[in-house]
């Protein structure tokens, strides 16, 4: 039996909510497609991540600072690691973006890296393979998914490697560059990673 669970950002927004998380999935053999969101609020009056990537987007728009924001982004996914005993490289990846947005790129490649890392994290965290949803879920230049493109590709990889993490919420163009859903869409690359490989549940 083949099982994909989705966890949203309020079950991830901690070190102590991952740790629940890996209970839960180690609970159950067959939950092997796991797919999640960004780290949502651990607190009243805290901000979810993907709400900081928006305000930081903003900035860039007016040519306003944004390392304060950049900051605080690194210091959740920071907290988690630590929390989790994690050795994953985080500053490579934050010099990789930070590099992107001192460029200026685009909107959904910025809010689509509150998944991405947390994707990260949580692959090392459970020992499973982490799969950047760029690499499978293809959308068509009119921003509709290529679903059989998409079913083909991620079929080919769990034949492979059975247990993956998948971050939610984007997937790319055919030229590669990354196309989100609207806000929620983690729900989405859930349903469409559970039908491209058929799963039970």
């Amino acid at each position: 039996m083949i099982k994909v669970v989705k966890f949203g950002g309020s079950s991830l927004a901690s070190g102590e909510s991952f740790a629940k998380v890996k209970r839960i999935i180690e609970a159950d053999e067959s939950r092997s497609i796991v797919i999640v969101s960004a780290p949502g609020k651990r607190f009243s009056g805290d901000m979810k991540v993907t709400d900081l990537l928006y305000l930081l987007q903003a900035h860039i728009k007016y040519n306003a600072s944004f390392d304060d924001i950049f900051d605080k982004i690194k210091d959740r996914y920071k907290q988690i690691k630590e929390s989790c005993g994690l050795k994953i490289d985080l500053d490579s990846e934050f010099e990789a973006i930070y590099s992107k947005l001192k460029k200026k790129t685009s909107v959904d490649y910025i809010v689509s890296r509150g998944e991405y890392l947390n994707g990260l994290l949580m692959a090392e965290y459970l020992g499973y393979k982490f799969v950047d949803s760029a690499s499978w879920l293809i959308f068509n230049y009119n921003g509709k998914v290529n679903f059989e493109k998409s079913y083909e590709n991620l079929a080919k990889i769990v034949e492979k490697t059975p247990k993956i993490v998948i971050p939610g919420f984007y997937g790319a163009m055919p030229d590669g560059s990354i196309k989100t859903f609207s806000r929620g869409g983690s729900d989405i690359t859930g349903a469409i990673a559970a039908a491209a490989i058929d799963a039970d549940m």
